[in-house]
């Protein structure tokens, strides 16, 4: 499942992250997204046997299918499933889903089928609204650390 959200009437933020310099706007917003997506991540797990994570990595596959959410000035942060070791939890989207009824081809022995359990689309209705919340609220804080931050680095070269 992938969605996409554009805030909308956030142009004070937009302003406000377009004076700094791009890779400290970037950083401000993946700081920002990572906090406010963790709610939603934590929901996830609470309903699933894996381990979710807010994360930037994907696997190869992932990252051919996701081409056109880099860009130079893009900030793209993932909430998903992940092993132990910080890889894509390959079956996580048959516990999603289910499936139907399977049969190798083989040997044509039947599998079974199995119920689907969503975990990530429950945790992401039930957090959509706090998130957006938390976003704008962590935006400005982050925003206001780090023009705070610039400030006392000025302050320090000229005195």
């Amino acid at each position: 499942m992938s969605v996409k959200m554009r805030i909308e009437g956030a142009g004070d933020i937009e302003r406000a992250l377009g004076e700094l310099a791009r890779g400290t706007a970037k950083g401000v917003m993946r700081r920002s997204m990572k906090k406010s997506l963790t709610p939603v991540a934590q929901a996830a797990e609470a309903l699933s046997p894996f381990t979710v994570a807010v994360t930037s990595k994907l696997t190869a596959r992932q990252q051919r299918d996701a081409r056109r959410d880099r860009g130079r000035s893009k900030v793209v942060l993932y909430v998903g499933p992940v092993t132990r070791d910080g890889d894509g939890a390959p079956h996580a989207h048959l516990y999603e889903f289910g499936t139907g009824v399977r049969v190798q081809s083989s040997t044509g022995r039947v599998t079974g089928s199995m119920m689907a359990r969503p975990f990530l689309r429950p945790a992401w209705d039930a957090g959509k609204a706090v998130m957006l919340a938390t976003l704008k609220r962590e935006v400005w804080a982050e925003i206001e650390k780090t023009v705070e931050r610039a400030r006392r680095k000025a302050a320090r070269a000229s005195g």
